[in-house]
């Protein structure tokens, strides 16, 4: 990251991330797809689910933000032991963060679809999807996490991999479970949840793994361990504006929800539908921005702010 030509580098680091990201937009839709041939109450509280769970993934994605940019730092300033701290105070904010939702889940599903329509099939529908995927959504904390660490020293090959196969499972596990194929049960909705914390819960074990055997820069070493607080706070410098300016989009999607769910809810289930097709515009950018973080942030530390201007200026005119 320091020393590669900064067009070649930027495109070594962002393709494999624009790609995974497609996938994971891509499923998403699949995703829908399947819910809806259960019924369109399912395929509407699927979407009101949705800013609860963007909520899980603006924490996770903003706390990574914050870890990728401490330790990319750290490497180019070759303070590996800071580097290794934001790695394991990371993964202990991963774990904190999924304590957190998975209590909040388990007692408040319900309440936060009863929030947003009155229809008992759709809360029903609802409430089931919201419980899984909040109070399982240990696999997606861990799989952004673990993503995030490799990113942060160049390997994006490895976080296509992993992002790539937890959405191949998704998509494969979808109708085997809510239709019951084969040897599996019919599950409906729940199929539909379970799915999706399964292909995050072997995404997340691929991320491990390629941590722990792909990935020497850092050393994921708990003997001992106590959170650092210094290093909390600066991964959170980093994380919190990401993860606020991530979380209005779901203030935003739970008021339309509010104001679509007056007219019917066919009209909900097709601003869900709409909201997860428009993400294939945003997706290839977000993973541009994922590529552009750590060659910032290291070459910040290194000291060489020529790489860091032409990255930016490349990112900007790659994003137009």
């Amino acid at each position: 990251m320091g020393v590669m030509p900064v067009n070649r580098l930027l495109l070594t680091m962002s393709l494999p991330m624009m790609i995974s990201m497609l996938v994971q937009a891509l499923y998403n839709v699949v995703d829908s797809v399947f819910v809806s041939y259960i019924s369109e109450d399912a395929l509407a509280a699927v979407g009101l689910a949705f800013p609860a769970q963007n909520l899980m993934i603006s924490v996770a994605v903003g706390t990574g933000v914050g870890i990728n940019a401490l330790l990319s730092k750290s490497l180019g300033e070759k303070n590996f032991e800071t580097a290794n701290q934001a790695a394991v105070n990371g993964v202990f904010l991963a774990f904190c963060s999924w304590a957190i939702f998975a209590v909040l889940g388990g007692l408040f599903s319900r309440t936060f679809m009863t929030l947003q329509t009155q229809v008992d099939s759709i809360i029903s529908y609802g409430t089931t999807y919201l419980s899984i995927v909040s109070v399982v959504c240990v696999g997606m904390m861990f799989q952004i996490c673990f993503e995030r660490l490799l990113q942060s020293t160049g390997k994006t090959i490895f976080t296509m991999i992993s992002q790539a196969t937890g959405a191949v499972i998704n998509l494969i596990l979808d109708p085997l479970l809510i239709f019951g194929l084969g040897p599996f049960p019919e599950m409906g909705i729940a199929g539909a949840a379970w799915a999706t914390v399964l292909g995050q819960i072997v995404g997340a074990l691929l991320g491990l793994y390629c941590n722990l055997r792909l990935n020497p820069e850092i050393s994921l070493n708990f003997r001992g361990f106590r959170p650092s607080g210094a290093v909390i706070r600066k991964i959170y410098a980093v994380g919190v504006p990401s993860i606020i300016m991530s979380s209005i989009g779901s203030v935003m999607t739970f008021g339309m929800n509010k104001i679509l769910g007056a007219f019917n809810s066919t009209a909900v289930a097709v601003f869900s539908a709409y909201f997860k097709l428009e993400s294939f515009i945003f997706m290839p950018v977000f993973g541009l921005n994922n590529g552009i973080v750590p060659i910032i942030a290291y070459n910040y530390g290194a000291r060489k702010p020529d790489r860091m201007v032409r990255t930016a200026k490349l990112g900007v005119l790659y994003a137009l």
